[in-house]
């Protein structure tokens, strides 16, 4: 993204505050979302992003840097939407990413969550919230077993 050309402002490093400040305004007045007419939301985020990337000398300098620097680099690709093989992958990736992540912590959040899946049905046996306690257990561990798990590939 170029920050100078979403206010509509030269790159140049001579630019001063205040008339970065005047773009800034003339922009976000003509395409506020609270407008009238809706105004133009994404061109109003990119003009909010490149305000608070240019409204000091120093952000200036940097953006001016990047775009000495980053016009060669291509545009990244969009993400293949996902299939119906997705659930498929995971499961197939999910054994590695067990053993790369911190597998200890896991076992001991499962025997826990088992524990006291187990404890509920035995202490507490025919009563009406058994299985829901149970469904919590799981829940629980369901929830909070992804942080041992390591990163999936492509991360």
């Amino acid at each position: 993204m170029n920050p100078f050309a979403a206010l509509g402002l030269p790159a140049s490093p001579v630019l001063t505050d205040e008339e970065v400040r005047a773009a800034w305004r003339r922009v976000a007045a003509n395409t506020h979302p609270d407008r009238p007419d809706g105004g133009n939301p994404a061109a109003y985020t990119a003009a909010q992003a490149a305000w608070s990337q240019l409204r000091t000398p120093w952000g200036r300098s940097e953006a001016l840097a990047d775009l000495a620097v980053l016009p060669h680099i291509p545009e990244a690709p969009a993400p293949a939407p996902l299939g119906w093989h997705a659930p498929f992958r995971a499961a197939t990736v999910l054994p590695a990413r067990m053993v790369k992540g911190r597998p200890v912590r896991l076992i001991i959040r499962t025997l826990t969550a088992a524990a006291a899946g187990y404890a509920v049905v035995r202490l507490v046996p025919g009563t009406p919230s058994a299985p829901a306690d149970v469904f919590g257990c799981f829940l629980w561990w369901l929830l909070t077993a992804r942080a041992d798990l390591a990163p999936p590939p492509g991360r």
